[in-house]
């Protein structure tokens, strides 16, 4: 096999329930279903971080949040680090973006202080070269709709909230779509590329396009899983914020599981697309497919919208890997956890690259040679801060009187996901263990004091085993480089 075409694809908010092939009883995703038929589904998949930016943080980088240190949308993302793009580069490729990366530049590299990258957090990860950047607002998007003859189409969230209003062939997620394929057609066929799709469907507004607004009917949607009747303070502080309370009526909830739905239909629907494009212009079987998420989605589960605290709906998200030069794996479904950062040295090694010292997360590879890896992890682990919220508004002011003072640090969580449990470390010194494996809804807590002191062990290694190690590894000896780790490089 030549180099191969690298499709990066990401849906924004995507939980990992919401496939046709992982049961669901919903929704429809055949060409998703497709994809993970002609390659492997990962069914323990989970973001590190939430919101976006720290997710995307996390997938790009290929690092857990407490190494990159990108705590909120709006937290720069160092420059020292490396990611899935330059890497991309180094190796001959020229990666194009389709979309938005949501990373803030690293301030120290920008010299004009009227620069308008320093005030916004969705500047385009190093390396990328933009080809449709579509933050909010959409603007590329939006002049579209104009040119179309639509008028008051007012900002972002205007257009998207009206979306049913308008064709499927209008919305957002097809303009992504039609300018990838345009720049598909112009692209020279033997020359491998390297294209992040970054959708933003099905992230709310929960308004899907034209006729998918009406494909599910909302009475056919199940319930959400229901609030717990003992709550920590952190869950009834986001059942009390607008941006993350759920519906409060059985109905209103099933409209919205419905609009979502209708947007993951849509989206299959427009990669289906671009699946047909690629098989007809010969590239289909030289083409490598990363899909996956930056987060999950609540959607009512716990009493709540969107993506927050420590629940496994905003980080349980879809993941599927086609690599066709590897079909002895191809229909796999993996049982193992696996997490957003082992998608970079994945690509990595697809892309035949090393895998930098800075990487937390693991290759996918051996799942994808239909091989039991001889070391793997025994739970997922992420995190969410919220010091975002308390910057500049707390009494004393200047971040807790930053940089000395930790006290941020104490508005931030850790969650260890296994199979029978989920401990919840917070900043403060707190903690909560859910005994998941018995009660999948949440509901069941443990206080057994050797439970919870083996899963805090086990957290306490996590953290020990993966903090910062780009230059760890080597030694300085005789006033120069000694001795390297294998597959180190100086250069």
């Amino acid at each position: 096999m030549k180099r191969p075409n690298i499709l990066f694809i990401t849906l924004d908010q995507f939980r990992a329930d919401s496939l046709s092939c992982a049961g669901h009883g919903v929704v429809q995703t055949p060409h998703l279903d497709s994809l993970a038929a002609q390659g492997v589904r990962f069914g323990r998949h989970y973001s590190q971080a939430a919101p976006c930016s720290p997710g995307r943080a996390a997938l790009y980088t290929g690092t857990y949040m407490m190494n990159n240190r990108v705590v909120a949308n709006g937290t720069p993302l160092d420059d020292r680090f490396d990611n899935v793009a330059l890497a991309a580069r180094r190796q001959g490729y020229d990666p194009v973006l389709f979309g938005y990366t949501d990373q803030g530049v690293d301030p120290r590299t920008i010299t004009d202080s009227a620069d308008p990258r320093l005030s916004t957090y969705e500047s385009i990860l190093p390396g990328f070269r933009e080809v449709l950047h579509l933050p909010e607002p959409a603007i590329g998007w939006l002049q579209w709709l104009e040119e179309l003859g639509y008028e008051n189409i007012g900002d972002t969230h205007s257009a998207l909230s009206s979306e049913n209003e308008r064709p499927a062939q209008h919305s957002i997620t097809t303009f992504l779509t039609n300018t990838f394929l345009h720049w598909l057609h112009e692209t020279n066929e033997s020359l491998p590329w390297f294209a992040h799709l970054s959708y933003l469907r099905p992230h709310p507004p929960f308004v899907a396009a034209g006729e998918w607004s009406k494909k599910y009917e909302p009475a056919s949607c199940a319930d959400a899983i229901g609030i717990p009747d003992n709550r920590h303070w952190l869950h009834d502080v986001l059942l009390q914020h607008e941006a993350t309370r759920a519906p409060q009526t059985r109905a209103e909830l099933q409209q919205v599981k419905s609009q979502y739905y209708g947007n993951i239909s849509h989206a299959d629907e427009q990669l289906g697309r671009i699946f047909e494009e690629l098989k007809r212009r010969g590239e289909w079987e030289n083409t490598v497919v990363v899909l996956t998420s930056d987060h999950g989605e609540q959607l009512g589960d716990q009493g709540l919208l969107n993506k927050a605290g420590f629940f496994e709906s905003s980080y349980h998200i879809g993941c599927i890997v086609r690599a066709p030069q590897l079909s002895d794996a191809h229909g796999l479904v993996v049982d193992e956890f696996t997490e957003n950062i082992d998608i970079f040295p994945t690509l990595c090694e697809l892309m035949g690259a090393a895998i930098p010292a800075q990487c937390d997360g693991m290759s996918l590879s051996s799942f994808l040679h239909n091989e039991t890896p001889v070391r793997w992890r025994e739970a997922a682990t992420y995190e969410w801060d919220w010091r975002d919220v308390l910057i500049g508004i707390h009494p004393e002011h200047d971040a807790y009187k930053w940089p000395y003072d930790r006290r941020l640090e104490e508005s931030h969580l850790t969650v260890r996901r296994s199979r029978n449990y989920a401990y919840v470390h917070f900043g403060d010194g707190s903690w909560l263990c859910f005994a998941v494996g018995e009660d999948p809804t949440w509901n069941t807590t443990t206080e057994e004091a050797a439970i919870v002191l083996r899963e805090a062990q086990a957290m306490l290694t996590w953290r020990a085993n993966h903090t910062e190690r780009t230059l760890t590894g080597m030694l300085l000896e005789d006033g120069g480089i000694g001795r390297l780790p294998t597959g180190f490089s100086s250069e």
